[in-house]
């Protein structure tokens, strides 16, 4: 049975390449895992290889972790739920043991991790019953909320939050390299690889084998590869289902319901259109992102990205998009992500809630033509904070009020917590 503390045998659940790789280094993750749990039990969901279990023994190394990845484990667990207890019980008495403290009939573990917990959704009874039986604090974590979420599971009602683990971002890693993480994306070991095209490669084969196909999602896998292709091609853009579905030759439904996937197992989110303009009308149209840079430049069968090209700013958005979904979520702010595009083709990248309007242009010259789409949306005196984000080297503000900032300046204010709040 594969639990593990500090003192066990390391198990990387997070490892899914087909052949060896580096180990990624202990990057100084930005979640507070550990503080978050001080407060009430979590659930932590985060796509696969994002790093959840290097952060867990990272920042929780007396926790109880129960692998169900593991298969004696899962095979014990899915016959008898109620063997739970015994687990936790059986460690409490381990440590009474080694002199850590009262009997094993009245203590517990700190917290219970219990990994990959989608694979087991009925076990979310049994959690309930101790959390409110033993007082334990439990974290689930998961690579994916379909089942949780559509399979009728019990989700806790209040009793857990949510938190989300995303790939790398910038103020996570050191001497960051733009030009790399647009190419090869964040996940750990796959920014840290000697060949992160291969590892890219085995990633997304896995991906498809072991999440989509494993979870019966939709059973004509062949058809969903060749839409996340088609929806790699389309990232940051508007989709059009009509269209998208007769190139793929699938319903308009089935295209819905590709996107849901995406979003469910964690591998895509959307931006709405922000609709709140009076003056001209907007488009309620999403926008369609994957969550990684790497995976949307292996999926669209792009080359490498280079400074100055229509990728590198098509990818650059990217990058700011997932730093700002990043932050906003790290730091339990519930502003919601946006983008205004209107009939009359003005169009401002993000909105922040409704208070930040951000434009983002990789050029090292901004020029009004950058400027015309937050010039618009000024009008309608909604935001209270204008910005494009760009490669000049000095900040500065317009005379009518828009902030131009260097692209590093932005995201060393974002992170340290002086722009957004």
């Amino acid at each position: 049975m594969k639990i593990r503390n500090r003192h066990a045998e390391f198990h990387d659940s997070s490892n899914l390449y087909s052949r060896p790789i580096m180990q990624p280094p202990r990057y100084s993750r930005i979640l507070p895992l550990a503080q978050l749990l001080k407060q009430k039990s979590f659930f932590l969901f985060g796509p696969r290889a994002s790093g959840k279990t290097t952060l867990i023994d990272s920042v929780l190394p007396d926790a109880l972790v129960i692998d169900l990845l593991h298969t004696a484990t899962y095979a014990l667990l899915v016959r008898n739920p109620g063997a739970l207890e015994e687990i936790i019980a059986a460690r409490s008495a381990q440590s009474s043991t080694h002199g850590r403290g009262a009997s094993a009939d009245h203590s517990s573990p700190q917290i219970v991790v219990i990994d990959e917990v989608q694979k087991l959704p009925n076990i979310l009874d049994e959690v309930q019953r101790l959390m409110h039986s033993r007082r334990i604090t439990f974290l689930l974590t998961g690579s994916s909320a379909r089942k949780l979420k559509h399979g009728g599971a019990n989700l806790l009602a209040g009793r857990a939050r949510e938190a989300r683990l995303f790939p790398l971002t910038s103020a996570e890693i050191p001497q960051f390299d733009l030009i790399r993480y647009l190419n090869v994306g964040g996940l750990p070991a796959i920014y840290d690889s000697t060949e992160p095209n291969e590892d890219l490669a085995a990633y997304v084969d896995t991906y498809l084998r072991e999440e989509i196909k494993a979870e019966a999602v939709t059973r004509n896998i062949g058809a969903f590869a060749e839409f996340l292709d088609a929806i790699a091609l389309c990232n940051g853009q508007e989709i059009q289902y009509e269209s998208l579905a007769s190139d793929l030759q699938v319903s308009a439904g089935t295209v819905k319901n590709y996107l849901q996937i995406l979003e469910d197992t964690l591998i895509g989110f959307r931006l709405p259109g922000f609709t709140a303009t009076r003056k001209r009308k907007a488009l309620v149209r999403s926008k369609h992102y994957l969550f990684d840079l790497g995976v949307t430049r292996h999926l669209a069968k792009g080359g490498e990205i280079s400074a100055k090209s229509k990728a590198f700013g098509d990818a650059f958005e990217h990058f700011i998009v997932l730093e700002l979904r990043a932050f906003l979520s790290y730091h339990r702010l519930r502003h919601e992500l946006t983008y205004w595009r209107t009939t009359s083709l003005f169009e401002v990248d993000i909105i922040v809630g409704s208070t930040w309007a951000i434009e983002i242009k990789a050029t090292e010259h901004p020029s009004d033509k950058h400027l015309r789409g937050l010039r618009a949306l000024r009008e309608e005196g909604i935001c209270r904070e204008y910005m494009l984000i760009c490669f000049c080297e000095h900040e500065r503000l317009t005379s009518d009020g828009i902030r131009i900032i260097p692209w590093r300046v932005f995201l060393k204010g974002l992170w340290g917590g002086g722009i957004i709040s």
